[in-house]
């Protein structure tokens, strides 16, 4: 019998979240209350869990490649344009994407895929490359999967259309599409990267959430497995980051939603801490 995640330093949830969970196929569990001295009602006896510890905060990662090489051509552009977008204000940075011809993938496009969400929000969740859908529409995180993170937003208390303490920012690693869904190639990442920085760098969020291996290599600039990277606070430019997996892969293996469920339960725990700086 699989063990329901922790969720002891989860706020208590609504009849809406646990709906949302119940969604995702995660089981929760919580104590019943009940009046001093009453006869306990229930076969399952409430355990109070303890409060965790805060989690630990691995040390920023050293640059690491992603499996393939990149042309020296291509790490020769970036630094040139890493400094254009740096400045770029959300208008401008917009319509670079949209005009972005820095790789091959601009040949295959039918629409380049920015980002959505309340630009200020204190929550960020940063996936790998835009799919078909995604590549039609316009729009991050749509059809089954994009139907899944919502529902795992709602959960939380968030949405994508939602703002402030109820909202997300929601932005890939790419902004196009790799023909037939193909993973993406390191000289894509590496042209692509500079926009996420930029994003990130505007709506200056309390937490990252990077959900799927591209996403986790290209904020972390690491090649360990996610299995080896959940758990832990890890960061990109100050800012916490909790490693999860893709909604796409959550619905292929189900079984591993319960521990998306603990990532975003740490994630709620960052939240729960003092900004830096505090």
């Amino acid at each position: 019998m699989s063990q329901a995640p922790d969720t002891s330093f989860v706020p208590r949830l609504d009849a809406r979240q646990r709906a949302m969970l119940a969604e995702m196929g995660v089981r929760v569990w919580a104590p019943r209350t009940r009046p001093t001295g009453a006869a306990e009602a229930t076969s399952e006896p409430p355990v109070a869990a303890p409060r965790p510890a805060p989690a630990p905060v691995a040390a920023a990662s050293p640059p690491a490649a992603t499996g393939l090489p990149v042309p020296a051509t291509v790490m020769a552009q970036r630094p040139a344009r890493a400094g254009e977008v740096q400045s770029m204000d959300w208008a401008t940075l917009r319509e670079t994407v949209a005009q972005c011809q820095a790789c091959g993938l601009c040949k295959s496009r039918k629409n380049t895929v920015f980002g959505v969400g309340d630009e200020q929000a204190d929550w960020m969740i940063v996936g790998e490359a835009p799919g078909e859908n995604e590549d039609l529409r316009g729009e991050p995180f749509v059809g089954a999967a994009g139907q899944l993170l919502d529902n795992m937003l709602l959960a939380t208390g968030r949405s994508r259309d939602g703002r402030g303490a109820e909202g997300a920012y929601i932005a890939n690693v790419l902004k196009c599409r790799p023909p037939a869904n193909r993973n993406p190639q390191p000289e894509e990442v590496v042209q692509c990267e500079p926009y996420l920085a930029r994003q990130v760098a505007l709506v200056k969020p309390r937490v990252i959430v990077a959900m799927g291996r591209f996403a986790v290599q290209s904020l972390l600039k690491t090649t360990e497995p996610i299995g080896r990277l959940r758990g832990r606070v890890h960061r990109y430019e100050g800012v916490p980051v909790i490693v999860s997996y893709h909604p796409a892969y959550l619905l292929r293996t189900p079984l591993d939603k319960g521990k998306a469920w603990a990532d975003l339960c740490l994630a709620m725990h960052v939240m729960e801490q003092p900004p830096a700086g505090d």
